[in-house]
Parts: C-alpha cells; sequence; structure tokens
C-alpha cells in the first residue's frame, strides 16, 4: 500500500512539473509572437535613401540659386530620377568614358563650357538616337538645322552622326545662344525650346533667367537633369554607383582616317578592302547611313578605319 502511495505521489509531481514547464513555455512563445508582431516588415531587401541637396552648384560658371526653395526640388527631382534610374545611369556612366574625350576636346577647342558635355547626355544618352520629331543623333539636330550648320544630310550621308562634325555645330549654336542672352543657363534652355520661345518669355514675363521663368514642362525640366547628370557623372560612387575603370566602355580611338573621293563605293567592299567587317566600318562611321555613296561630285570623305592588332 505504501508503495501504491509512493507512486501516486511521485506521479502527481511530475504531472505537476510538466505542467509549469508547459505554462512557462506557452508564456514565453506568446510574448515572442508579440514581438514578432510589432517588427517591421520589408517587402523588398532595399534600404531607399533622399538625396541631400547641400552646397554650391552652378552650370558653366552660373550660380545655381538653391537657396531659392523651388529651384532646389526641381533638381531634387532630377537627382533622384537619375540616381534610382539605375540601368540607363550606369550606361551613361560606362559611356561616357568613350565619348567624353572627344566632346571635351572640341568644347575646349571652340571656347564652350565643359559643362555642355551633359547636355549631349540628356539630349540622348549619348547614343545617336531618333527622336518622335526627327531630331538626330547625340546632339538631337532636326534636319532644317543641320543643314543651316553645314551638315551633309541625305539618304546616303547624314552627318547629324558624325560626333565631331555635330559637336562643332552645337558649339556654334550655344555660342551664338550666349552672345543674344548673355547667359549659359539660357542659351541651354533655348537648345531645348528655340531662341525665339525662351525670349518670347523673356519679354512676357519680364523675366531676367532661366529660373525666373515659368515653361513648359519639359524645358522647365530640362537644365536641372542636365545638372543632374553632371552631378553623377562627375562622382558616380557618391551616389552609389560603382562602376570600375576596366567595365567602362574603352574610347574609340586607335584609327586612321581614309580619304574616300571616288563615285558609287560601296561600303561592303570598302570594309573587305580594309580588313574590317562591314558591322564595324558603320560602329566606327554612324553617319554612313546607306550601304553605298554615289559621290558623283567626288567630295573628300574622311572614313576612320580600326588600325590592326
Amino acid at each position: 500500500m505504501a508503495g501504491k502511495i509512493s507512486y501516486y505521489i511521485l506521479t502527481l509531481g511530475a504531472f505537476c512539473i510538466l505542467s509549469i514547464f508547459s505554462s512557462y513555455t506557452n508564456s514565453i512563445d506568446d510574448k515572442k509572437n508579440n514581438v514578432e508582431e510589432t517588427k517591421p516588415v520589408h517587402t523588398l531587401p532595399q534600404i531607399i535613401k533622399s538625396i541631400p541637396i547641400e552646397g554650391d552648384f552652378n552650370f558653366a560658371t552660373e550660380r545655381i540659386p538653391i537657396d531659392i526653395f523651388d529651384v532646389r526640388e526641381r533638381l531634387d527631382r532630377e537627382l533622384l530620377v537619375n540616381s534610382y534610374w539605375h540601368s540607363s545611369t550606369v550606361q551613361n556612366i560606362k559611356l561616357a568614358n568613350r565619348f567624353f574625350p572627344v566632346i571635351e576636346k572640341i568644347l575646349a577647342e571652340q571656347g564652350v563650357p565643359d559643362d555642355f558635355k551633359y547636355l549631349a547626355v540628356a539630349e540622348s544618352g549619348l547614343r545617336n538616337a531618333t527622336s518622335s520629331a526627327g531630331a538626330k543623333g547625340f546632339w538631337q539636330f532636326l534636319k532644317s538645322t543641320g543643314k543651316e550648320y553645314d551638315m551633309i544630310i541625305d539618304h546616303e550621308i547624314d552627318e547629324r552622326y558624325h560626333l565631331e562634325k555635330a559637336t562643332v555645330a552645337a558649339c556654334k549654336y550655344l555660342k551664338k545662344q550666349h552672345a543674344k542672352f548673355g547667359s549659359w543657363t539660357l542659351a541651354a534652355a533655348s537648345y531645348n525650346a528655340g531662341a525665339r520661345r525662351i525670349n518670347e518669355e523673356l519679354t512676357q514675363q519680364k523675366g531676367h533667367s532661366y529660373f525666373d521663368l515659368n515653361l513648359n514642362q519639359e524645358t522647365s525640366r530640362y537644365l536641372f537633369r542636365i545638372l543632374a547628370m553632371k552631378e553623377i557623372l562627375s562622382d558616380p560612387e557618391k551616389y552609389g554607383f560603382q562602376i570600375p575603370i576596366d567595365q567602362r566602355y574603352a574610347p574609340l580611338d586607335n584609327y586612321i582616317n581614309v580619304a574616300v573621293t571616288e563615285s558609287n563605293v560601296q561600303w561592303a567592299d570598302f570594309a573587305e578592302r580594309n580588313g574590317i567587317s562591314y558591322r564595324i566600318l558603320k560602329v566606327y562611321n554612324p553617319w554612313l547611313v546607306s550601304s553605298k555613296v554615289t559621290n558623283n561630285s567626288h567630295r573628300a570623305y574622311l572614313v576612320k578605319v580600326p588600325r590592326r592588332e
């Protein structure tokens, strides 16, 4: 009998211990669940930050008045758009390594501020683009304006795609507008909207600078887009873009110029004779828009041919 009583007592004690332990465990689990319910849930594994608009900003040595809230917010918009538009901005950084040396040299020779290389980025992303209005090339010239600045444009040759010649033409236009307005920022705005339109807006609104004017959305954003390109491409790492030099596109500067004066040249034959493919010929000379050139006037065309390794 005593043995049975001891057995029952031990059993009851074990049951009580298990009950206490189970209650304690449930209490801990409840606390954990409550804690987990209060933790923030991140749908995407990323941290998005705003961009501080600090220090001095300028374009072509002209001060950008970011102390005006409207100016600061317009710049903020374009910095955010281009900092977080990753694929486009990475391509801009890579292409700038290839084409900026060519553009910088011509800007310096023509007496145009170096900052205007970023206008080409804003216009075309440093590609031979075609707009819905028919503007073409890095500098986005319309056919009529291109011809006004002595570029050959026909069904076989389109020098709006000729980087060097188009850059010279852009410089001539910008210097003309700078002489007219006395301001590089207004010259840049006129590149987008046209000199007549900018002059009319200055007169009607009694404005004195680009920042005084209430313009259409595209022109209103235009200079700030250029400024954003300048800020990011001048210091990509500051904005989180870590693109090593060996991953940027190499300049296409190892070539010779071959003068072509004969008529009825087939470019595939020309490429074969010079030991390159038709594709590479067009990469180096995108202004050759046809498979041939008639050239009855025997004009001298300088065609880039990459040197053989």
